[in-house]
């Protein structure tokens, strides 16, 4: 089975292209393939699929086996695993996901796709609907209890669930000690993903993130994008900003118009292989 590995600011992922066949059990291929010493190492799997509704569907499985709706940095490298590999010649695709169709706006320098701009859409806000257990319309600058301290928390759906934190000094917090405890607390019933920023200026933060099924990694599209969302409904940021993650930057805008959030950053390819298995 022919495989890609890819990333965006090391947020990395292996490509499988299931537009003719797909894998059996893409959920157990995933624990196995992601593990960075039995397998090839990522933080998750990537199935390239045919769809309906847009130019291509994309299924993507966190590195325990358990599937995501969105990943802002996988959906970017999706882009240019199709068009460098003549499966597409558009610049503009469409691709669906769990959490809707998303637009991506490829750059292309030398025959090869560089850096791709998504339309994330509009940020999700109710809590109903990212989904955390609150009452009220929103859940913005809200005080939650975790491992015997408070923490403000601001509560976001990029087509996945985020829990916004903002904190003094990122470098200093013992993510393999608080992450779990934010991803499995009770009040989000589908676990969360949990950004630490640290704002550095009106247009500048920096991000740490645990990301529920694969714990911390390098960078998180959709959670650079829910801090740059939660920034500014807090006064703490414009609704432009870079986020500055451990893998780069990622530039974001909230459009004030449109309400939807745009993310541009870089999609790379790392290598390709052969997994000893049939798809």
């Amino acid at each position: 089975m022919r495989f890609t590995k890819m990333q965006g600011l090391g947020n990395d992922y292996i490509y499988l292209d299931c537009t003719k066949e797909r894998p059996e059990n893409a959920h157990e291929l995933a624990r196995r393939i992601s593990d960075r010493h039995f397998g090839v190492g990522s933080d998750g799997l990537i199935c390239v699929c045919p769809s309906r509704s847009a130019d291509f569907r994309m299924e993507m499985y966190n590195a325990d086996g358990t599937q995501g709706e969105m990943c802002g940095n996988g959906i970017r490298c999706m882009g240019k695993y199709v068009y460098d590999r003549g499966m597409t010649n558009k610049t503009d695709l469409t691709i669906e996901t769990p959490g809707g169709v998303r637009t991506l706006r490829l750059q292309v320098g030398k025959g090869q796709v560089v850096s791709a701009t998504v339309d994330m859409g509009a940020p999700v806000l109710e809590p109903g609907r990212i989904p955390v257990v609150a009452r009220g319309s929103r859940f913005i600058g809200k005080q939650l209890h975790v491992r015997g301290r408070s923490y403000e928390v601001t509560c976001v759906s990029m087509g996945n669930p985020h829990a916004v934190v903002f904190v003094p000094e990122v470098e200093r917090l013992n993510l393999a000690e608080i992450g779990p405890a934010f991803e499995r607390h009770a009040i989000f019933p589908h676990r969360v993903n949990t950004e630490f920023v640290q704002v550095e200026g009106r247009s500048s933060l920096r991000m740490r993130v645990w990301e529920r099924g694969s714990g911390e990694t390098l960078a998180c599209g959709t959670g650079a994008c829910a801090s740059v969302v939660a920034g500014s409904l807090t006064g703490r940021s414009e609704r432009t900003a870079t986020v500055r993650l451990r893998g780069g930057d990622l530039d974001v805008r909230w459009d004030q118009e449109d309400d939807h959030v745009y993310m541009t950053g870089p999609a790379v390819t790392v290598f390709e292989g052969e997994w000893p298995e049939k798809m």
